[in-house]
């Protein structure tokens, strides 16, 4: 499955690719919110992982205009914020969410829990 992951720290970045790879995924990388945008229309993802801070656009308002292209791309948060509210989350227009320090397994059960519904 083809995951694009948009995250400005590269060491977060390096895990997350390490770690789909792992599973058999193949990560596509965006370091910033107008380029998760642009990758979300090039690169045809089947899921993105979205850091919500970011600079410029943040995770939020990239969400908001990966939206208006495909409503129905599954997009996990990941963030280091202390966002326990899911509901929350899904009104801004996640379908789920990893929280930061992430270990691998969590990862890959939130994917697996969202391509389930």
């Amino acid at each position: 499955m083809k995951i694009l992951v948009v995250e400005d720290e590269p060491n977060n970045m390096l895990l997350m690719k390490i770690i789909l790879k792992k599973h058999g995924h193949e990560p596509v990388e965006a370091f910033t919110g107008e380029e998760g945008i642009e990758k979300a229309s090039s690169s045809k993802p089947d899921l993105i992982l979205m850091d919500l801070k970011l600079p410029n656009i943040d995770g939020f308002e990239a969400t908001r205009r990966i939206r208006e292209i495909n409503m129905g791309i599954p997009i996990i948060a990941v963030t280091s914020y202390s966002m326990n509210d899911v509901e929350e989350i899904t009104k801004r227009g996640f379908n789920g969410l990893i929280q930061k320090p992430f270990n691998p397994m969590r990862i890959m059960d939130e994917i697996k829990k969202i391509l389930e519904h």
